[in-house]
This record gives C-alpha cells, structure tokens and sequence, in this order.
C-alpha cells in the first residue's frame, strides 16, 4: 500500500517535484511501503529534501538524493549523495499520557531546540522532527528521553549522524 501523498502543499518553484521513496513496511506499523517527499531539483538526477520523512529511514530534510524517473514522471529515489548534517527523529505522543493525542505539546517541549517539524494527521499524532545539526543534540536527546521516561510519548531516531551519536 503506497503511503499518502505527504504535505498537501503546490510546488513553490518550478525547480519543486516530488521524490518518491520505497522501503519494505514494517510489522505493528503504519502499512505504507513508499513515501514521497518534496525536494528542490539541483540537477538532472539531484534533488534537496525539502521535508521530513515520516517513514522513510536513513534520510532527513535537506539531504541530497539521486533519483531516475519512470515511463510515468514519477521520480523515484535511488540513494543519498549528501549528508545535511540533519537527525530525524518521530515522537508519537502516549494516548493516556500526559499529553493525550496532542501533536502541538510535542512541539512545544521540543520547541526551544529549533526543531521543526510535521504532523501525520489528527488521528495519529505522529510527529516527525528535523533535529538541526548546529541543535543542543545533549539536550534533545536528554528531553526526548525524559518523555519517553516520563511517559509523554514513544520516539525513534530514524535519521542519524556522527555528531548525534557523539552526544
């Protein structure tokens, strides 16, 4: 089952597509099996992710992917070519917790990181994070801990780096 479209936004630019992503679904998740993101074409085969991925792991906003188009126009994504420096991270407020199913509390907790993000949907409240590479990573880490801790919401870290590692 092919995930929903993403973000209902038009295109700003011209240069603005729609880079679609495949993974194998996982068990007791979401059932989707592609995702599409908006990117900023750079070249023939580039393109800059211009939102973060809900599903999709191993990628965060302002990445660059090499993608092929299809017969259709569809230009499906075939690997990454540069890091953003950029985490993904995907909280999922505790229905009976102290948050409920509100996605804006998620925010408002992690709001003084400068982290920037998307709601799937008010029905499920999943939140889906860019974690800025420039980020207090000790703080955000410590943060989403304590919540998970604390029982505010479930998280994973989809997307990675080094530094976030180191911290």
């Amino acid at each position: 089952m092919s995930s929903p479209a993403g973000p209902q936004r038009p295109p700003r630019e011209a240069d603005q597509i729609k880079v679609w992503f495949r993974f194998v679904p996982r068990e007791d998740w979401l059932p989707y099996d592609t995702e599409g993101l908006w990117a900023t074409r750079l070249g023939p085969d580039t393109a800059r992710v211009d939102n973060v991925p809900f599903l999709q792991d191993g990628v965060a906003e302002g990445e660059t992917v090499r993608f092929r188009t299809d017969e259709d126009g569809v230009h499906w994504a075939a690997g990454r070519v540069a890091d953003s420096g950029n985490c993904t991270v995907r909280v999922l407020p505790v229905p009976d917790g102290p948050l409920g199913h509100d996605a804006q509390a998620v925010h408002e907790r992690l709001a003084g990181f400068g982290l920037t993000g998307e709601v799937f949907s008010a029905e499920f409240p999943l939140v889906a994070l860019t974690v800025p590479g420039g980020a207090d990573l000790r703080g955000v880490k410590a943060l989403l801990a304590r919540g998970r801790d604390e029982g505010w919401w479930h998280f994973e870290v989809s997307c990675v780096t080094d530094a976030w590692r180191a911290a």
